[in-house]
């Protein structure tokens, strides 16, 4: 593991400490931790947008193939989910009310 020196002023230093003490961690412990947050978040970030520009090719594809240009509908955007949610219709009454003693 490499060292890394920071600059920063006294009142700052005293806040982290305290803050890094609060946590029952170390300084260093917590300064880590928000960093591989940080980086991570911005992993997701990059593999959100490639599948995004994935996704994209993929309708412009389906365009260019097709005589018309495809749209998205609502029904494509909940196509996948439908056999696990119950239509409006389907819900159970709630606990207490239509219940047959």
């Amino acid at each position: 593991m490499k060292n890394v020196t920071l600059a920063m002023d006294e009142a700052l230093l005293e806040k982290a400490r305290g803050l890094a003490g609060r946590c029952k961690t170390t300084l260093n412990a917590h300064i880590h931790s928000l960093l591989a947050h940080e980086v991570e978040q911005e992993d997701r970030i990059a593999w959100a947008k490639a599948g995004m520009e994935r996704l994209m090719d993929e309708v412009a594809k389906r365009s260019d193939s097709a005589d018309t240009s495809y749209r998205w509908d609502r029904r494509d955007a909940h196509a996948g989910r439908e056999d696990r949610l119950l239509s409006r219709d389907e819900r159970p009454d709630l606990r207490g009310f239509g219940e047959k003693s």
